[in-house]
């Protein structure tokens, strides 16, 4: 391969990310079992934008049994928050994705500068993307938990350990 093919491909890898539109979810893998999720909110003077529910203090560590009450949605351009990522609206098979200017839009500028609280169980990332996009709280990798969980939690219960 010459380098004209090379760079040719270069700038196809550099621009083959996935075409976003407003409203869709982006997943950003973080671990092996664990990703990052947040709402494509669109252009600001030509830089991609996204909404993300995020510690306040970025560089503190998960709060004890997973919870961060000083957490807040945020606005940041697409790839502040990692270049691998992906559009994954996981439940658009189960639900009708809101209306992004009427609906989703307007809730993302509500929840701006508001204090949420971060709950890794109950309210994450992924709970919230799916919230703004659906209307309806899901969160695919903490039913993934569970489902190991439980019959380990079950068979405590029925031994009468727990």
């Amino acid at each position: 391969m010459n380098s004209d093919e090379c760079k040719s491909l270069l700038a196809l890898q550099k621009h083959s990310q996935p075409q976003l539109f407003p409203g869709d979810i982006v997943e950003y893998p973080r671990n092996k079992y664990f990703s990052h999720f947040a709402v494509y909110y669109g252009e600001r003077e030509g830089v991609p934008y996204v909404a993300h529910l995020t510690c306040r203090d970025s560089d503190s560590k998960l709060p004890l049994f997973g919870r961060a009450l000083r957490s807040e949605v945020k606005l940041d351009p697409l790839e502040l928050l990692g270049r691998k990522y992906k559009v994954n609206n996981m439940l658009d098979d189960a639900y009708p994705a809101r209306d992004f200017h009427g609906v989703v839009k307007p809730a993302i500028d509500d929840l701006m500068g508001r204090e949420v609280t971060f709950d890794i169980l109950f309210h994450n990332s992924e709970h919230q993307a799916t919230l703004l996009r659906y209307g309806v709280k899901k969160s695919s990798q903490i039913e993934r938990i569970y489902e190991h969980i439980m019959p380990a939690w079950k068979k405590l219960f029925e031994k009468k350990k727990l």
